[in-house]
């Protein structure tokens, strides 16, 4: 088993390299070995794809649903949190009435998934996963709580910064993008080989959220500002394109 510094010193190997979508075959990150793809992609008829796949529309898509603190009988254990930004693509332009999905661990770092099996609590009133429709201007809004790092096996001491995974999706669910947002300031940005797979330092950079005050309410919750860039070289790193 690979020690702490072993995995640094991977780590910082490849630090210099440039690279604004995550490495597909990353060895500090065991399992990217194993799940990047391998084959060249099969070619296939974008029209007729969509003719078979689901849809969705206004009317799918309930406004409690980007709640993540009122979907049980009590209040989830935890900080409070609005998450908000806006969906553009590599002009600024807003992306509206687009469906953007979360889904995250809870305030102790646990997923309500039979496959997390970490012996931290797991929150009967959270489950972690919501969704909501871009506005016109293209700005998502949810309301969720801070969630906590947890451990995994890639390496001795494994631990994964705190973050929340988003997913976008076009017109259609033919069309998606998958990429996960951080918090500034963690600790664990420096250990964490997913990360660290970007090595582009400035597009690292653009999967931090920001603390802002003038989206935290008194006494409820604090508020945490993200914009999502769909195309052009600033885009956000997702990992559709990658293997993060």
């Amino acid at each position: 088993m690979s020690t702490q510094a072993d995995i640094s010193a991977q780590i910082g190997a490849v630090a210099g390299l440039s690279g604004r979508q995550p490495r597909l075959d990353y060895p500090a990150y065991r399992s990217s070995s194993a799940r990047h793809p391998e084959l060249d992609p099969v070619p296939a008829d974008p029209e007729g794809v969509e003719l078979w796949a689901p849809c969705f529309g206004r009317r799918d898509v309930d406004d409690a649903e980007a709640d993540l603190t009122r979907r049980h009988a009590g209040e989830p254990i935890g900080e409070r949190m609005v998450v908000t930004g806006r969906v553009v693509d590599s002009g600024g332009r807003p992306v509206a009435h687009q469906l953007v999905e979360i889904w995250q661990a809870n305030a102790a770092g646990r997923y309500w998934h039979q496959r997390d099996q970490h012996p931290a609590p797991l929150d009967p009133h959270f489950t972690g996963a919501g969704r909501c429709l871009t506005g016109a201007d293209g700005t998502y809004r949810f309301l969720t709580v801070k969630p906590g790092p947890y451990p995994w096996r890639n390496h001795l001491n494994a631990w994964r910064p705190a973050h929340i995974h988003f997913s976008v999706f076009g017109t259609a669910f033919t069309q998606r993008l998958v990429t996960q947002m951080y918090f500034p300031g963690d600790p664990l940005f420096d250990l964490d080989p997913i990360y660290q797979s970007i090595t582009d330092p400035k597009a690292r950079q653009a999967l931090l959220s920001r603390y802002d005050h003038s989206i935290t309410t008194p006494e409820h919750s604090t508020g945490y500002r993200w914009d999502i860039v769909l195309t052009g070289s600033h885009r956000t790193p997702f990992e559709a394109e990658g293997n993060a």
